[in-house]
């Protein structure tokens, strides 16, 4: 986090006319929200970072937005445009993810150092609604979206183990092209069946269509699909938002859309097996709460352990053809069976990784359960790795993706943008910028 806003004041130092730090929240933790703004347009963007805790290439994203806004005069100037990028949204989740951060960029690194805030406490999710919001960093970000009124909002995410995908408020026409073309470029595999998007409108190739916002529970809370969130809340100003998912360990198999020799054994196979991991998770954590429940963090790290020892059957169940009550799923090909089998490896191994800092951190394991997670943790990282051929994507290459990806949706959604968007900034740009340790 500090190398992030410290490069931002960088830029800001290098363009002082053209760029501008200025605070618009702070977290709970007191933690400043930054949002850097590059241009004088008087149409707008915003581009947010970091929504959640464990997806930290969207930093890289807007900075190598923010160089490229300024080095171009099509994406500022000529288009009447000013961009203004949110380094992160939840920079206290952010900040307890920097002990994998540092690498090595390992599966079993990441997934042991891996921190998500429960599901009440992702800043983007709205579960009571835009007046019901509480966290500041939801606040925040409600006073800029309505501050700025911006016709192109885009939410940057990262898919820890699969592929890349992008999902829409309203359609772009064009855009599943131009997002096939920059995977295919850079490597990097399209996810075209992700278990986030499971009922949701196909608009093409790895492209989806967000419905609107509707009351649901925590399984809808895993991906804030179906409840309402911030990514509808401009959606009055005519703004359109796309959510761009660029993942950190790439599987090929998510994009092969070809028929699987017998879906249904397939989904029951997963569901047992996510059955029978979260039971065996709900076993370790009966074991070690009495013992870590009073330690450092404890209450932030068991909010979302609970949250995905609690939704694992239920998850199971929506998959298994003999259990499902509510729906039949749609169609299985090959990518969307390897996205759930993804999906639920990740929730078990997210609830494994969360347990073992619960322990580790407690600086005691009474309980003798710190051998047993790091058995699982291997285990299920291995299966990741030689089951599913999952490999690391470079950082670099990641961030070059998602910020073509962004700059492909911005410029289909200026082709039909409702200008009614506008900056609460007085005298924009006829002041220094001012430097974040003096603001």
């Amino acid at each position: 986090m500090d190398e992030l806003s410290a490069r931002a004041a960088a830029l800001v130092a290098r363009h002082p006319r053209d760029a501008r730090l200025r605070r618009v929240g702070t977290s709970r933790a007191g933690t400043p929200l930054w949002l850097l703004s590059v241009g004088h347009g008087s149409r707008h963007t915003l581009v947010v970072a970091g929504p959640h805790a464990n997806e930290p290439v969207g930093g890289g994203t807007v900075l190598r937005l923010a160089e490229r806004a300024l080095a171009d005069p099509r994406l500022c100037e000529d288009a009447d445009v000013t961009w203004n990028l949110l380094l992160c949204l939840d920079p206290d989740g952010a900040r307890r993810n920097e002990r994998w951060l540092a690498g090595p960029y390992t599966l079993g690194n990441y997934f042991r150092n891996f921190f998500r805030p429960g599901f009440l406490e992702q800043p983007e999710w709205l579960p009571e609604g835009t007046d019901g919001a509480v966290l500041p960093e939801t606040r925040a970000l409600l006073d800029v979206q309505d501050e700025l009124r911006p016709f192109f909002q885009c939410s940057l995410h990262g898919v820890d183990v699969g592929g890349a995908f992008v999902e829409l408020t309203r359609d772009l026409p064009g855009i599943a092209r131009r997002v096939a073309q920059i995977a295919a470029r850079l490597g990097v595999p399209r996810e075209l069946g992700p278990y986030d998007t499971l009922y949701w409108p196909r608009l093409g190739p790895a492209v989806y269509r967000i419905p609107p916002p509707r009351p649901g529970g925590r399984i809808a809370a895993i991906t804030e699909a179906a409840v309402e969130s911030t990514w509808f809340h401009p959606h009055r100003y005519g703004t359109v938002t796309a959510v761009v998912e660029a993942p950190m360990w790439g599987v090929t198999s998510v994009e092969k859309a070809m028929p699987p020799p017998d879906g249904d054994a397939v989904l029951r196979a997963v569901s047992r097996s996510l059955r029978r991991d979260t039971a065996l998770l709900a076993a370790l954590l009966a074991r070690v709460r009495p013992s870590v429940r009073e330690g450092p963090d404890a209450a932030r790290l068991l909010a979302p352990v609970d949250d995905y020892v609690l939704v694992g059957p239920d998850v199971a169940d929506s998959w298994d053809p003999d259990t499902y009550t509510l729906r039949p799923l749609p169609p299985l090909d090959t990518a969307r069976l390897t996205a759930l089998a993804l999906s639920a490896r990740r929730v078990a191994l997210r609830t494994a990784g969360l347990l073992h800092q619960l322990v580790t951190r407690a600086g005691e394991d009474p309980s003798g359960a710190l051998p047993d997670l790091d058995r699982l943790i291997d285990a299920w990282c291995a299966d990741y790795r030689d089951g599913f051929g999952a490999r690391w994507i470079p950082v670099a290459r990641q961030v070059e993706y998602q910020s073509r990806v962004v700059v492909a949706a911005f410029e289909l959604a200026g082709r039909h943008a409702r200008v009614d968007s506008h900056s609460g900034e007085r005298c924009w740009g006829s002041q220094p910028a001012v430097p974040m340790h003096r603001e």
